[in-house]
């Protein structure tokens, strides 16, 4: 039903659990404007050298910040998931930057946001990530 907020599977708060609480605090907003799944959390050796070997990622293990306990980096994907539309993943990118922007600094304790839709040569859509200012 369209008037039901949208909320996460049982798959994707598996996911999220992994994340830094500063990346599920975002995600627990971003989920209430608009709907997505949590592909990825925390990533060990062996499925980030798999990304990595598919050319989903540029980094080996354990260089990703997807392989930090909590991880730093979430994978996301707008709902119903199609990998070939560009536009709602910008949409979500925008989204989730627009309530990065709008967070109290005092929570974001040091950390600003990183976008994989924003970078320059590897475009990766579904990545967010904390980085220390």
């Amino acid at each position: 039903r369209a008037s039901e907020m949208p909320k996460f599977s049982a798959r994707s708060l598996k996911n999220l659990e992994q994340c830094h609480p500063l990346l599920q605090l975002l995600m627990y907003e971003a989920i209430k404007v608009t709907d997505f799944s949590v592909i990825c959390g925390f990533r060990g050796e062996k499925e980030q050298n798999e990304a990595y070997d598919r050319g989903n990622s540029k980094l080996k293990w354990p260089q990703s910040k997807h392989n930090q306990t909590p991880s730093l980096a979430v994978d996301i994907v707008p709902y119903p998931i199609d990998w070939n539309d560009e536009r709602r993943f910008r949409t979500l990118g925008t989204v989730v930057k627009e309530i990065w922007a709008q967070l109290p600094e005092e929570k974001k304790e040091g950390w600003s946001l990183s976008w994989g839709g924003d970078w320059k040569t590897f475009k990766d859509f579904p990545h967010f990530e904390l980085r220390k200012k």
